[in-house]
């Protein structure tokens, strides 16, 4: 799979942003419309104590994905309810298209005393083209359980046949490169059905993807497109400690296939999608998101800083 790389299509510092927020484009989710593509990313703002509050807004784009016709002037959906699993952000929204209706998969964070937060999935529709998504209720539709303990968030769902399959990341726990360091988590990409969207069933604890990097390894936001008769998983992946300055431990993109949605093959090799030296993905891949717009299967992705200085394009080449 050999892709190649357009540049940076959105920057966040030339953008003017909702609710105050500044920077950060974060992992970028598309809804190809008739005429645009409309993006989502995560943005951030300080909250009264200058801790990060992470908020879902949108840029509309051509479909040559160079000319920005705008950007939201809102934020799509408010932050959850004070104690509610997303009071402190919403980092993704993933969305997919169900009768008239668009569902939005909320990745929902809160604040922890021990550990940096915990997260839960959410879900919020849309009946305006996804300008703005209600939720249905303020709890989760997927949360941390027995063997699951701890962050399940980055949603990804597919209708296939008319079910609904959703990969997601679940936490193993949290550890400490030394005793006084900082917490750090681990986190693996698991699976679950539902007949509605709404009701699901996890495979609790089983880990779909075989690990590159040892047991410690990372795995977050998969993405999946069927291309040819078998599906495609795309994901990224990096060590547990000092991967945030440091470019060999940081993340990358992976890949893997599988023919029943259920069982897949680890195939990193195929990949032929690397950091650029010298220019704003070059220490990281991170976050992406493949979908097919008018024929083209196209790959949205952060690159360093992890889209604090917005998201980039790349195509498959034929």
């Amino acid at each position: 799979m050999k892709w190649r790389k357009l540049g940076r299509i959105f920057d966040p510092g030339q953008a003017t942003l909702p609710h105050g927020c500044s920077a950060y484009a974060q992992a970028p989710q598309a809804l190809v419309l008739d005429d645009f593509v409309r993006i989502y990313f995560s943005t951030r703002a300080r909250d009264a104590d200058g801790k990060y509050l992470s908020h879902i807004a949108y840029v509309d784009m051509k479909k040559n994905f160079r000319d920005v016709i705008g950007v939201s002037s809102h934020t799509v959906i408010p932050l959850g309810k004070l104690g509610c699993f997303d009071e402190h952000g919403i980092f993704p929204l993933n969305v997919v298209r169900h009768g008239d209706a668009i569902y939005g998969y909320i990745s929902g964070v809160n604040r922890r005393v021990s550990v940096p937060a915990d997260g839960a999935i959410g879900l919020a529709v849309s009946r305006d083209d996804g300008v703005t998504f209600r939720r249905l209720g303020d709890g989760p539709v997927l949360a941390p359980s027995l063997h699951e303990p701890c962050i399940v968030v980055d949603p990804f769902v597919k209708i296939v046949d008319g079910g609904f399959h959703m990969w997601y990341v679940f936490g193993l726990g949290w550890k400490r490169a030394a005793p006084d360091a900082e917490p750090d988590r681990v986190y693996k990409i698991g699976h679950a059905t539902s007949p509605d969207g709404i009701r699901w069933t996890k495979e609790e604890g089983r880990q779909i993807l075989a690990d590159r990097l040892g047991d410690d390894e990372c795995q977050a936001l998969p993405t999946v497109i069927t291309l040819d008769g078998r599906h495609h998983m795309f994901f990224c992946y990096r060590q547990t400690f000092d991967f945030r300055t440091n470019r060999d431990r940081a993340y990358r993109i992976g890949h893997a296939w599988s023919d029943d949605l259920v069982d897949w093959t680890r195939a990193d090799e195929e990949m032929m999608l690397d950091v650029t030296p010298g220019d704003w993905d070059s220490d990281m891949l991170c976050y992406p998101h493949v979908f097919e717009c008018d024929g083209q299967i196209c790959m949205l992705y952060n690159g360093n800083e992890f889209g604090r200085h917005g998201f980039g394009l790349a195509v498959l080449e034929p």
